[in-house]
């Protein structure tokens, strides 16, 4: 299942995604990645999840973060959940191509039966056609 988390910069989406990353490790059978874009997070995610700096890896752009994505669920059968900090900063502002970023998502989170959660610094109502429903307004 894939889930976002919208609202304006500074609006508490951070807080929500450590919040439910560290819930996510106390309840999870498997591993708990967080990616984010910087070393931001380190002291506020539980040391039991696996923290990935974006930035660490050169991950630009759509292509360069579902392929990632990918790998990390490719490579570790028991990833249960996969949360994305900044996730526009990483694929860009194109709505379209977020659009085409979450139906990846969708597909993958089926496949490899991964729950996948990405924040989005913009209101729900700019969200385009057929994401707004998988978002959550903060």
């Amino acid at each position: 299942m894939v889930t976002l988390i919208v609202g304006k910069k500074g609006s508490g989406k951070t807080k929500k995604l450590i919040e439910h990353a560290n819930e996510a490790v106390k309840t999870s059978n498997g591993n708990v990645v967080v990616i984010e874009k910087g070393l931001k997070l380190t002291y506020d995610i539980s040391h039991q999840a696996r923290l990935v700096d974006s930035d660490s890896y050169s991950i630009q752009g759509m292509d360069a973060l579902a392929g990632f994505i990918s790998g990390i669920c490719a490579g570790n059968y028991d990833v249960t959940d996969i949360f994305v900090d900044s996730t526009l900063k990483i694929i860009g502002q194109d709505m379209e191509n977020l659009k085409t970023f979450v139906g990846r998502m969708s597909k993958l989170s089926e496949s490899a039966d991964t729950n996948i959660t990405l924040l989005v610094s913009a209101e729900k109502s700019d969200l385009p056609d057929g994401v707004g429903e998988l978002a959550t307004q903060i």
